[in-house]
């Protein structure tokens, strides 16, 4: 099969979890990712699981990329920057913004070396605007955004802001930037004009809160939305979920409660809104009898969607994902790991995750040989530090 991203060049410029992953989805495409981290390496390769000192995290968000070290404080390094520009197809960084232009690889500079280069830009809140300069990680983002209070409002009787300790606005932001980065190669293949592209953390967030970003417009009654409950079964908990007409009187029948179908409290969603917390205390009188197998196994048959809860180990675990090759084996100095593939698979395209995490600067003298570099010219650079090489 194809591998529709086979003869770009990146050259990946970022740091931590949204830049990474954004590079990272182009590799899976068959891209030639350089990774160019600084001297201190990035920090996500301190981050556990450790094993023999490489990380696996840092290794899921890597994985396919060529390892580059330099120094981008030494003119020499930078030099080395531009001359990879001239050839590369794409550009992905994540400094806050003015960093990259005191290294004088800004857009506007690096465009005149390769007017073809599309240059992903990653911020917290976009390049421009009176908030651009300040830093952000992602729990300040999701804070920002008003997504952890939009989150505490749906959990009754909580008093402190909700604190979600999984990056949600680095994954998606990455993801933006990669669908967004895809977007600009299309437009350069029919007018061969690179361009900017500016993915801002905080208006990634803002389109997670579909009802909410609406109400806040529009103020609703203190009646608020009704949420899908977990139900209590003998054995722990499910969740099911009754967004339609159909499924709710499934659910109905599968519990042996067909007058709940014309009770007046449910028989309408208005009326099941209404009375919401009611009907989820009807519905754990007849789960709680179960174990959750039981529950499943009765409202599966009947066409209800739902799940048991389940850790991520066991998630991991379903068949489901062994038969859609969810997970791939990837490679590194501490042994081999597990990491998720794209959640998308294409008919006559392959998109998966490469088999190797590289060590830092595993392949500097590779890529500088590439560049035009003579043998007595790396040793120089690497003589003054300003190229590291494994």
């Amino acid at each position: 099969m194809t591998r529709p991203f086979a003869n770009l060049r990146v050259l990946d410029l970022t740091t931590t979890i949204a830049g990474p992953y954004c590079a990272r989805l182009l590799a899976d495409g068959g891209a030639d990712v350089i990774k160019i981290e600084s001297p201190e390496h990035d920090t996500m390769r301190s981050r556990p699981p450790l094993r023999a000192g490489a990380s696996t995290f840092y290794g899921q968000l890597n994985a396919g990329k060529r390892g580059l070290v330099l120094d981008l404080k030494r003119p020499e390094a930078v030099a080395i920057v531009r001359r990879l520009v001239e050839t590369a197809d794409v550009l992905v960084e994540n400094f806050r913004p003015g960093v990259m232009a005191r290294f004088g690889l800004d857009y506007d500079t690096l465009r005149v070396l390769n007017p073809r280069l599309i240059y992903t830009a990653i911020s917290g809140f976009g390049q421009t605007g009176p908030s651009a300069g300040l830093p952000a990680y992602a729990p300040a983002i999701h804070a920002a955004s008003g997504f952890d209070l939009a989150h505490m409002a749906q959990q009754p009787g909580r008093e402190t802001p909700d604190n979600c300790g999984i990056y949600i606005a680095d994954v998606l932001s990455g993801t933006y930037a990669y669908a967004a980065t895809t977007t600009a190669l299309l437009h350069r293949a029919s007018t061969g004009q690179g361009q900017l592209v500016d993915v801002s953390m905080l208006e990634s967030m803002l389109t997670l809160p579909l009802t909410e970003v609406q109400t806040a417009q529009f103020p609703q009654p203190p009646s608020g939305r009704p949420l899908f409950c977990p139900v209590a079964t003998a054995t722990g908990y499910i969740m099911p979920t009754i967004a339609s007409e159909r499924s709710f009187q499934n659910l109905a029948r599968a519990a042996g409660r067909p007058d709940w179908i014309t009770d007046p409290r449910f028989a309408r969603y208005a009326d099941r809104r209404a009375n919401w917390h009611l009907m989820f205390e009807e519905i754990e009188l007849w789960s709680r009898t179960l174990t959750s197998e039981a529950c499943m196994a009765a409202l599966t048959e009947a066409g209800v969607p739902c799940s048991a809860y389940r850790t991520v180990a066991e998630a991991l675990a379903d068949p489901q994902l062994a038969h859609r090759g969810a997970l791939a084996e990837v490679h590194d100095a501490g042994g081999s790991f597990h990491a998720v593939n794209p959640p998308y698979r294409l008919s006559e395209t392959s998109i998966a995750i490469a088999p190797f995490a590289a060590a830092p600067g595993q392949h500097s003298r590779e890529i500088l040989h590439e560049a035009g570099y003579s043998e007595p010219e790396i040793a120089a650079l690497i003589a003054s530090a300003a190229v590291q090489a494994a």
